[in-house]
């Protein structure tokens, strides 16, 4: 494999707060505790990880439960045993989407291999942790994946499966519907491992969360990828101290969210979640739904007020008692997950994408006032894989990727007037050359005459380039109708590497280039994972 870096500035839709945090600019610096380089604070932060050993016996017991029941393999279970002794965790996670999910489920797995293996290296004993987000509500972001075709199209797979409305995704469960979906995803997939294996796990009776175990169980058996459910009844109930204080400290968590929001607005940022004086940061199973706790009355007296979810009211003490009684319906909204999450296990460093960097952001005062310290988060790998195919028409057109990013229409713009006759293109170029020696020459005696005159003069020169650009992109249009293979290579590029417009890492499912290139790929990829490398990788792979 042979790779090279593009930076983020170069990707479309990357925010202010995700570049600005890569360079760590001193505008970010109190929003994020740590720099996104591990190497220079691996140590150090190892120090200031309190857990409890009481909660790491119950968790590995429960973690260990959980993976022999997805069939875990011997590396896997000495990396339980390694997290038994005393090990910290490198954390990602990710919604349990069908099939894997989309490329960067598999990136995130292996960020967090890569990062427990350095910390280890640097003698921080590490393992690596994928927490699986069963608990999240939204079926239409997961019911789906787009699988490659076999003329190299996205080709979008849906199953029907259906539960109680906002009901947890992980309750969800496959019937006869997931079987023809299975089978043309093995279509797509061929003769390979890969499509044994969604044979094994997406079957009727299992979920989207215990298929998707099942399946990363066999895809990260070498690199000892520990998986872990949140919707396991016994880490609810370990996790009610901070639901808990959830509800008892509302007033104090809700003024620190909506300081924080400010604070980044005021920074020229985003805010990921937005914070009002009803947000609450738990939600409740109600009638199998999950439904948001939110505050009422603004919060007027110093125990939050009362309290609605759904249609039912409650005070703080009835809501805490139902914590106590019933821990299981209750779950962390987005920015109290990875507070949850590093509640429940002793987490060195999170790794995640873009949106989770943003999510930090806002979290970083829950974590604050309820733990006391705030994890660290760092980019997790990113990468479009480029196929033979696709290099090739890249080089005959000296294509780079920014281009493809510029959409299908410009692709196939851009082709084509490479495209054009040499003598044309050359015509073009004189054309170019002319208007600018010409007009030099102009703008330096008009300048003698009247400098006031030189802004017009250069506005002249840009209005006389702007006409040949135009001219030329009249001629590219007129070759490219005219030439169907321009389309037909414009197209495939952008199928291949921006599919719908957005990130192949995105968009078409891990499972597609496992299958493709076989389950060494991934061992392949991980040696291009460097944490203390944030650019964007574009991998050729054979």
């Amino acid at each position: 494999m042979k790779s090279q870096c593009l930076p983020f500035q170069q990707i479309p839709h990357t925010t202010q707060l995700f570049l600005d945090y890569l360079s760590y600019t001193p505008s970010v610096r109190s929003f994020y505790p740590r720099s996104p380089i591990f190497s220079e604070w691996v140590k150090d932060e190892s120090q200031r990880v309190g857990y409890d050993a009481a909660r790491r016996g119950k968790v590995s017991e429960i973690l260990e439960r959980q993976n022999r029941a997805w069939g875990a393999s011997s590396k896997t279970l000495a990396n339980i045993e390694r997290f038994k002794r005393g090990a910290l965790a490198a954390v990602t996670g990710q919604q349990v989407g069908l099939f894997g999910g989309p490329l960067f489920s598999i990136f995130k797995a292996l960020t967090a291999v890569k990062l427990a293996e350095q910390a280890t290296a640097a003698g921080v004993e590490c393992v690596p942790v994928f927490w699986l987000a069963t608990e999240d509500h939204d079926l239409a972001e997961v019911n789906h994946v787009a699988l490659l075709s076999e003329h190299g199209l996205p080709e979008r797979l849906v199953v029907e499966s259906r539960g109680i409305a906002d009901a947890p995704v992980g309750t969800v469960k496959f019937g006869p519907e997931i079987e023809p979906v299975v089978e043309r995803a093995a279509a797509l997939l061929g003769d390979s491992e890969v499509a044994t294996w969604l044979r094994q796990a997406y079957i009727p009776g299992e979920s989207l969360g215990s298929a998707f175990a099942l399946l990363f169980a066999k895809l990260f058996a070498e690199s000892g990828v520990i998986l872990l459910d949140p919707a396991e009844e016994d880490f609810h109930d370990l996790a009610k101290p901070l639901f808990r204080a959830a509800i008892e400290r509302v007033s104090e968590l809700d003024e620190a969210l909506l300081a924080r929001g400010k604070a980044l607005e005021a920074a020229g940022y985003h805010q990921q979640v937005k914070v009002t004086s009803a947000t609450t940061l738990l939600f409740e199973v109600k009638d199998g739904a999950r439904t948001v706790v939110r505050r009422r009355n603004n919060g007027a007296n110093d125990n939050g007020g009362e309290f609605a979810v759904g249609e039912e009211r409650s005070s703080s003490k009835e809501l805490v008692a139902r914590i106590e009684e019933t821990p299981e319906t209750f779950s962390p909204n987005a920015i109290f997950r990875p507070v949850v999450q590093d509640y429940l296990l002793p987490t060195l460093v999170y790794t995640g994408g873009a949106a989770e960097v943003a999510y930090f952001a806002q979290a970083a005062v829950v974590y604050e006032k309820l733990l006391g310290r705030v994890t660290p988060i760092l980019p997790r790998f990113s990468a479009t894989l480029l196929d033979a195919k696709a290099e090739r028409i890249l080089t005959r057109y000296q294509l780079g990727l920014p281009e493809v990013f510029l959409g299908p229409e410009k692709v196939r713009e851009v082709i084509a007037a490479r495209s054009l006759p040499p003598d044309l293109q050359a015509r073009f170029s004189e054309a170019y050359a002319s208007v600018e020696q010409s007009m030099a020459a102009l703008r330096e005696s008009i300048g003698r005459l009247d400098s006031t005159l030189i802004d017009t003069a250069e506005s002249t020169r840009s209005s006389m380039s702007h006409q040949i650009d135009r001219l030329r992109a009249r001629v590219a249009r007129a070759e490219q109708q005219r030439n169907e293979v321009i389309t037909r290579h414009a197209d495939a590029l952008s199928h291949a590497l921006f599919p719908n417009k957005v990130l192949q890492e995105r968009e078409v499912a891990g499972v597609s280039f496992v299958a493709r290139y076989g389950p060494e790929l991934l061992a392949n990829l991980y040696l291009h994972v460097r944490p203390d490398c944030h650019d964007h990788q574009v991998i050729e792979v054979q």
